[in-house]
């Protein structure tokens, strides 16, 4: 559960500090593959050695320079000092409420599956993720998309229905792996 500190009628010209609360007893799991979780991994790390480090000498150098209240690079190193402890806040609780995707070993289409898929004449491959992996451009698209939901279950050789915008497209599904 996420609280938001300002209603949609306060704009702020600045943000000083940010505070997150976050409740960790109801999180959903968070679907990721075995190498995104790694890259989740390595990313936190390099938040909370270098970034740290690289912001805490960037206050060292504005606490040096003497009054703070008009400091505008002692201001702006807090400010992403706050959203730096926010970004590793999250990766934290993604991380711990990771659930590693495997695949279905009945070939139907499950998170993880790769599949290829036809409409009309032309073939489209496609990674079904979890929504933090997701990259159309890659080819990766989130088991929470209209497209990604439409498949999840099926197998090789049926045909499925996807809303679009546009109406519905039949897809056929040539290959799940």
């Amino acid at each position: 559960m996420w609280i938001s500190l300002f209603d949609n009628n306060y704009k702020p010209a600045y943000i000083t500090n940010i505070i997150i609360i976050h409740n960790h007893t109801k999180m959903t799991p968070f679907y990721i593959t075995k190498e995104g979780l790694e890259e989740l991994k390595q990313q936190l790390a390099t938040l909370k050695t270098s970034k740290r480090q690289e912001i805490a000498a960037r206050l060292k150098r504005a606490l040096e320079q003497g009054d703070l209240s008009e400091n505008a690079e002692y201001q702006d190193a807090k400010d992403e000092q706050a959203w730096l402890e926010g970004k590793i806040a999250e990766l934290d609780s993604k991380i711990k409420n990771a659930q590693i995707i495997s695949k279905d070993k009945n070939g139907n289409i499950s998170i993880g599956s790769q599949i290829k898929i036809k409409n009309g004449g032309k073939a489209l491959e496609y990674t079904i993720v979890g929504s933090q992996e997701a990259n159309p451009a890659e080819g990766k698209i989130s088991n929470e998309s209209p497209i990604g939901m439409a498949f999840l279950g099926h197998k090789k050789g049926e045909k499925v229905k996807v809303q679009t915008p546009d109406g519905f497209i039949e897809y056929k599904i040539l290959q799940v792996s």
